[in-house]
């Protein structure tokens, strides 16, 4: 694999002006409280900055294609770490004060409420869930407890098990509910991930209980603790706003979601692990994840983009996950803030992504003439 041979050491990473560009995201939470005093055209803020203003930063900063040295401890990396754990307060504040603010807010509209909670949900889920995603694959109590606090906040809580016992173990076969199917639009994969993955983790839960002889209901299951937080929270939202409280709750939690899914959508279409027989499967590489180096939405994601090496290497912190070149990894053509729009028109998206898993295939596997099976999923699923 083709790697960056002078990469940046730990001591100019652990530079505070290093890290300040990751620092983004806490940008946007201001205006999350401008919609709300000021309302009116000011509700498209959030989603006008996370995808259009970061898809014209990505056309004018260009890509970033350097890569950290791997050998960096938690220290050198203080600064980066500290983002995310920032991120759970502020984003608690905003979205219980604003639920507490929004519904006496005479100047607001039912629509501009509505407007307030969407934009709420687009950054709960393109940041929120993000720095879960972060939090959960990180070792301390601390941080996995963070990661499912951010969860709670928008009703998607499974989320850490389907994640850690699921998709990263399965990836790119017929068994994980995420891996977006080639030709299989967002709106079929859609409705197919919420029903599936909720089933998919809660049973991965229940399998680890079975294997220590312990029943589902054993309170070590961490489903207890998911419906406790989030319960703990639609209660909070009922209190805080009542009943319009807590539908704007619900509704940044969907927005959220969809924002969740449209991304995991974007990660994985089309690219399959070959299948060696017997329901085995190759061993999960970079050319598994479609991987985009776009500076300034890497910034925004902390590096969420470089998906090829999280998947390649699930334990690397994201300051030091590596980039890959083309020869090794598929490539987005854009980030996934603009990609996640094209998915939500799904002709566009087949004219922009199917002749590049066609490509794919022909790249990695030309041995394999029959793709029939790998684009409905029939292969076995693996043992």
């Amino acid at each position: 694999m083709t790697m960056q041979r002078n990469p940046t050491p730990p001591k100019e990473l652990s530079r505070l002006s290093r890290a300040l560009p990751f620092w983004m995201s806490l940008c946007l939470i201001p205006f999350a409280w401008i919609t709300a005093f000021y309302g009116g055209w000011t509700g498209i803020l959030l989603p006008v900055l996370t995808w259009y203003l970061f898809s014209l930063l990505d056309a004018v900063l260009g890509l970033n294609l350097e890569n950290a040295d791997v050998s960096a401890t938690d220290d050198d990396l203080f600064w980066y770490r500290l983002v995310t754990l920032i991120w759970v307060p502020a984003q608690f504040v905003t979205i219980f004060g604003l639920i507490w603010y929004v519904p006496q807010a005479e100047h607001l509209s039912t629509f501009e409420r509505f407007m307030v909670f969407f934009g709420v949900g687009v950054i709960t889920g393109t940041i929120g869930i993000n720095y879960a995603h972060e939090l959960m694959h990180q070792k301390g109590k601390l941080e996995r407890f963070l990661a499912d606090t951010l969860l709670a906040m928008v009703l998607y809580s499974h989320f850490r098990s389907e994640h850690l016992l699921v998709h990263h173990r399965y990836v790119a076969t017929p068994r994980d509910t995420v891996t977006a199917r080639y030709n299989e639009g967002f709106h079929r994969f859609y409705p197919r991930v919420l029903r599936e993955s909720l089933l998919s983790a809660f049973n991965a839960e229940k399998a680890m209980l079975a294997r220590k002889d312990l029943p589902w209901t054993n309170l070590s299951n961490p489903f207890f603790k998911f419906w406790g937080l989030q319960g703990i929270f639609l209660l909070l939202a009922l209190v805080l706003g009542g009943w319009s409280g807590l539908v704007l709750f619900l509704v940044q939690a969907g927005v959220a979601i969809w924002q969740l899914e449209l991304v995991n959508y974007i990660e994985h279409y089309g690219l399959t692990r070959k299948h060696l027989g017997d329901g085995k499967y190759e061993h999960v590489h970079p050319r598994h994840s479609w991987n985009a180096a776009h500076k300034a939405s890497n910034w925004l994601l902390i590096n969420l983009q470089r998906h090829s090496d999280h998947h390649y290497k699930p334990d690397r912190r994201f300051p030091v996950l590596q980039n890959y070149g083309p020869q090794d990894a598929p490539q987005l053509p854009y980030g996934y803030p603009l990609m996640t729009m094209v998915a939500m028109m799904p002709p566009l998206w087949r004219r922009v992504m199917n002749p590049r898993v066609r490509q794919w295939r022909a790249t990695y596997y030309p041995e394999i003439t029959d793709w029939q099976p790998y684009r409905t999923a029939s292969n076995p699923e693996p043992h």
